[in-house]
């Protein structure tokens, strides 16, 4: 019996361990079978799960268009930088070790470590926070050899403009994101960004990329921009109204140079002055231009288009006499005043002395609609069609809102406003003999381009039905009689060029108040003009704002940036001279033109 029990005993435990071994043998051949199943069957799956922890899909930036002067100088251009982020999630700031990962990292990036602490802290739900951007690569570098788990760093692209202040206004900047934020960089920012591409990447624990597993698009980047500004002819008038602007202790001044033949833009400058490098230097009052933005009365150097429609009219000629008595004309309470009296003069004297009364008489003699039209075809009152941004279109008052003291007025620059570029645009329908052309910034390859900017074309579609109403007889009278103004016994006999016949005409503008009227210590010095007159390629509008430091004429504080600018520039395009007059002239000029080479 006890054998019998012992046998029992002995085959149930051998029982067991076959059930045992039956059990570790189905466990094994489940595991071999999930593994071929993994390995084998459906190894995609293990795949996808190493990929989504290694594998990054990663944007890859676009480097934007560069800017360039009408010779293919660079004006703008964007350099490789890094940035660097940081995965919250990834990145626990409560261990001992993260505190000095923080203060290693706060102190190579020149950052607060406590600040810094505070603002992974704070984001701890993000997966995306930026630490530093735009930071040299070798710094970047740096940073990634500190192996901290969670921090990357990201390529990125940094606008630089090589020569600073020169062109700082009209260029305008871009922001941290390389968005065009102000002038030309605003106006065509599409035109200049690129398309961002990406690519698949692995990484390792640390997130480092340790190799570029596909690329997935190639980025696009942005068009070259070639603006219709010559850096020769900028650097000139950049540097001749800072020196005007410094000598007479002015406020603020703009300079607008401007190719008569083509519209283009050729130089344009501010001052004070505008370095889009500089952070500290992107405040509204700095970055403006106020070529374009800025208004002011434009004086006396509305005269030859008044006088231009008077003798379009037929009611005058340049001979005809006008009686400006001695220097003072009464209209109700108001009185018009000149700064002598020059009793009776023919019109070409009344431009050539800028005889307010004179002047006065004869746009009273006009029907006020006659004169508004003159005007409006000048292109006061509206925009220019550059698309530049913020281009004001000034202000000038309609006809029937004119009283007769306004119309008097108005014919020599007071109750209205007018930018420099207007100023500028006007003069160049004088030099042209009446044809209009759409002023611009680009230079001609780029306008003839099939993706031209929005604004400039509507604008151009906004103008094209404003003809102007003076005949070319009309406005070749007046150019000559505007030569008179810039020789001896004119008021402006410092605008003269070397070897160059010169039309042009001064501008002394009482400024407004605030408290209504105008002062009696504040002026705008203005100069307008074009050359050469026997066949125009230039036309140039000077204006200092308020000067004080004795003269505030503008024969004597804007004539000069005037003479100075358009002599250097006419030499630099090698336009031929047409003034010979003087014996020695073809000696003098290729003396000064070895000087300047």
């Amino acid at each position: 019996m006890a054998t019998t029990t012992a046998k029992n005993n002995s085959q149930i435990q051998a029982y067991r361990i076959n059930f045992i071994y039956l059990i570790l043998a189905m466990v094994v051949c489940a595991l071999v079978w999930r593994v071929l199943d993994l390995q084998v069957f459906n190894k995609d799956f293990l795949k996808g799960q190493g990929n989504a922890r290694v594998l990054r899909q990663l944007e890859v930036t676009a480097n934007r268009g560069m800017i360039t002067d009408r010779n293919g100088y660079p004006l703008a251009i964007s350099t490789p930088v890094s940035s660097i982020w940081i995965n919250p999630k990834e990145f626990n700031p409560t261990s001992e070790l993260k505190y000095e990962q923080i203060y290693q990292l706060a102190k190579l990036l020149k950052l607060d470590s406590q600040s810094l602490k505070d603002k992974i802290k704070k984001r701890s739900s993000k997966e995306f926070v930026y630490i530093k951007r735009r930071i040299a690569p070798e710094l970047a570098q740096r940073v990634m050899d500190l192996s901290i788990k969670g921090v990357h760093t990201q390529r990125e692209y940094r606008r630089y403009y090589p020569d600073g202040e020169i062109f700082g206004h009209v260029l305008g900047f871009t922001d941290v994101d390389d968005n065009g934020q102000e002038g030309m960089e605003l106006a065509y920012n599409d035109w200049l960004s690129g398309e961002s591409g990406s690519k698949r990447v692995v990484k390792d624990r640390l997130g480092r990329i340790i190799a570029i597993e596909e690329q997935i698009s190639s980025p696009q980047p942005g068009k070259t921009l070639s603006l219709s500004l010559d850096r020769r002819i900028q650097y000139l008038a950049y540097k001749s109204l800072q020196k005007a602007v410094q000598q007479h202790k002015a406020k603020s001044g703009s300079i607008v140079v401007l190719d008569i033949e083509t519209g283009e833009v050729v130089a344009m400058a501010n001052q004070p002055g505008f370095n889009p490098n500089r952070l500290p230097d992107r405040k509204s009052r700095l970055y403006r231009n106020r070529a374009i933005t800025d208004l002011f009365e434009p004086g006396s150097t509305m005269k030859p288009i008044s006088i231009a429609a008077a003798l379009n009219s037929g009611l005058y000629s340049p001979g005809t006499q006008i009686e400006t008595g001695d220097g003072w004309f009464m209209i109700g309470r108001k009185t018009i005043k000149d700064t002598h009296a020059n009793g009776t003069i023919d019109v070409a004297t009344v431009l050539q002395k800028s005889s307010n009364v004179g002047t006065a008489k004869i746009a009273l003699s006009l029907p006020k609609s006659m004169l508004w039209d003159t005007y409006y075809s000048f292109g006061f009152g509206s925009d220019t069609g550059s698309g530049f941004p913020g281009e004001s279109a000034g202000r000038l008052q309609r006809p029937r809102r004119i009283s007769k003291i306004e119309q008097a007025v108005i014919s020599f620059g007071y109750g209205m406003s007018v930018t420099n570029l207007q100023l500028v645009n006007a003069y160049s329908i004088i030099a042209r003999s009446g044809r209009k052309k759409i002023v611009t910034f680009l230079s001609e390859p780029e306008i003839q381009a099939d993706e031209q900017n929005t604004a400039f074309k509507q604008s151009d579609r906004n103008h094209s039905g404003h003809k102007t109403i003076l005949s070319a007889r009309s406005l070749k009278q007046v150019s000559t009689m505007m030569e008179r103004v810039v020789k001896q016994g004119g008021t402006a006999p410092q605008a003269a060029v070397m070897g160059y016949k010169v039309a042009g005409k001064t501008g002394t503008v009482k400024k407004t108040s605030r408290s209504g009227g105008y002062t009696k210590k504040k002026y705008s010095a203005v100069f307008a003009g074009f050359a050469p007159v026997n066949k125009p390629r230039l036309a140039i509008v000077v204006m200092i704002d308020e000067p004080n430091n004795g003269a505030y004429y503008g024969g004597l504080v804007a004539a000069p940036v005037f003479s100075d600018v358009m002599s250097g520039a006419l030499r630099l395009l090698n336009i031929e001279p047409d003034d010979i007059s003087q014996p020695d002239i073809v000696s003098q000029i290729e003396q000064s033109i070895g000087r300047q080479g």
